[in-house]
């Protein structure tokens, strides 16, 4: 009978993948901590909603800022010692945060730009990080190794981080932001057992270290993915599906109070609904791979995205939402798999920096888009009509996407 360790790091991935996984999960944790944490802080400063709302816009922002610009450069460089020097810089930029509040220093200016500049450096490690998995592990893996990064997301960061972020913030302001700089060290340690990963390959119009080879790198990247279809049609689809998702969302908290009835408690349910039915599709993703086809699998999944939000649009019922809820956490877990996975396939080692930022730009853009849409759409005609909107438009290009489908999950490696 298999280990525990077996059964979720299975020794054919090898010891490398092992102590990225423990980092990963190890870096989740303290994320998970600030999760909590960092609102607590903000709003212990300020009643102000725009402010409040500052520190979570300051969440996305590095990302169109820098996302571009942190691939490229994760092209060009050792792509581990990248992810170490900026979990570094995150540990310091709280010990820095930690001086201030122990002082009595600490001012809501001062908070929230130490979320921004944490942000910018979570941009490089999530970039640089990410290229990782198919450095390490065979290409028939990396279903099953990116389920178990995902594992490590919900167990540390939605579970077991913010309510030990919580309950530290009661004991201290500063005492979860230390506890924070614990689990980013370690994470730091535990990445640097990893053997050193090589340089990616470097073409001629990159061989330059200055600022023009950076935005030459980004060009090449862009342009790689213009004239790779599937690659660009998966882009293009989870571009279109966050924006669509985020125009409720971003009203979520309001619809769950206000149109439900749930209350805030009945709100922070709603959110552990989810993550329990991502657990549940991370454990299964194995069996999934196994026996459903990944385009079958696409398929299905983007399918129940149009019946979610048709479904959240016609409720009126908090245990009904909360069912929703469990089947989206699920399913939408299972199409974050598929999906990089299938990139990190398609991909070639040299650029996974670049498409993998681009991708993530994508998200953070169509999640903009889709906020500023739905908080509009609410303003005008009420809490279920971001809902039908994007019931409408997951809907129309679920249409359009059907058939390619097939062709980015048969395609090959360039």
């Amino acid at each position: 009978m298999p280990t525990l360790g077996e059964l979720i790091a299975p020794r054919r991935m090898g010891r490398d993948f092992r102590w990225l996984l423990a980092s990963s999960w190890t870096s989740n944790v303290g994320d998970g901590i600030a999760l909590a944490a960092a609102p607590l802080l903000i709003a212990s400063m300020t009643s102000s909603p725009m402010l409040v709302a500052s520190g979570a816009i300051l969440q996305f922002l590095p990302w169109l800022l820098f996302g571009l610009h942190a691939g490229a450069i994760a092209d060009r460089v050792d792509r581990r010692r990248l992810v170490m020097m900026a979990n570094a810089a995150r540990a310091v930029v709280l010990a820095a945060l930690c001086v201030f509040l122990v002082t009595g220093a600490a001012n809501i200016g001062i908070v929230l730009a130490v979320a921004f500049l944490y942000g910018t450096a979570e941009v490089f490690v999530d970039t640089a990080g990410s290229t990782l998995l198919p450095m390490v592990v065979e290409p028939a893996d990396l279903g099953i190794g990116n389920a178990r990064l995902q594992t490590g997301y919900l167990v540390a960061n939605q579970f077991a981080g913010p309510p030990l972020g919580a309950f530290l913030f009661a004991a201290g302001a500063a005492w979860p932001f230390l506890v924070e700089i614990v689990c980013v060290s370690l994470a730091v340690v535990l990445i640097s057992r990893m053997a050193r990963t090589p340089v990616p390959p470097r073409g001629p119009s990159t061989s330059s270290g200055s600022r023009a080879a950076v935005h030459t790198d980004i060009a090449e990247g862009v342009k790689w993915l213009w004239h790779n279809p599937p690659v660009r049609m998966l882009v293009l689809i989870i571009l279109l599906f966050n924006a669509t998702w985020a125009a409720p969302w971003g009203v979520l908290v309001l619809y769950a109070t206000e149109h439900l009835g749930m209350g805030p408690v009945g709100y922070g349910a709603l959110t552990t609904a989810s993550a329990v039915g991502g657990l549940l599709a991370t454990a299964s993703f194995g069996w999934l791979e196994r026996h459903v086809s990944f385009a079958t699998l696409m398929r299905i999944v983007l399918t129940l995205e149009v019946l979610m939000h048709l479904a959240f649009a016609l409720t009126t019922t908090g245990w009904v939402a909360l069912i929703i809820m469990f089947v989206f956490g699920a399913y939408s877990f299972v199409w974050g798999t598929i999906s990089t996975t299938v990139r990190q396939r398609l991909v070639p080692q040299e650029l996974q920096g670049r498409i993998g930022s681009v991708n993530m730009v994508g998200v953070f853009g169509g999640i903009v888009i889709g906020q500023a849409l739905g908080g509009a759409l609410a303003e005008t005609w009420g809490l279920t009509a971001p809902w039908w909107f994007a019931f409408a438009g997951a809907a129309i290009t679920l249409v359009v996407v059907w058939r390619p489908i097939s062709q980015i999950v048969s395609a090959k490696p360039v």
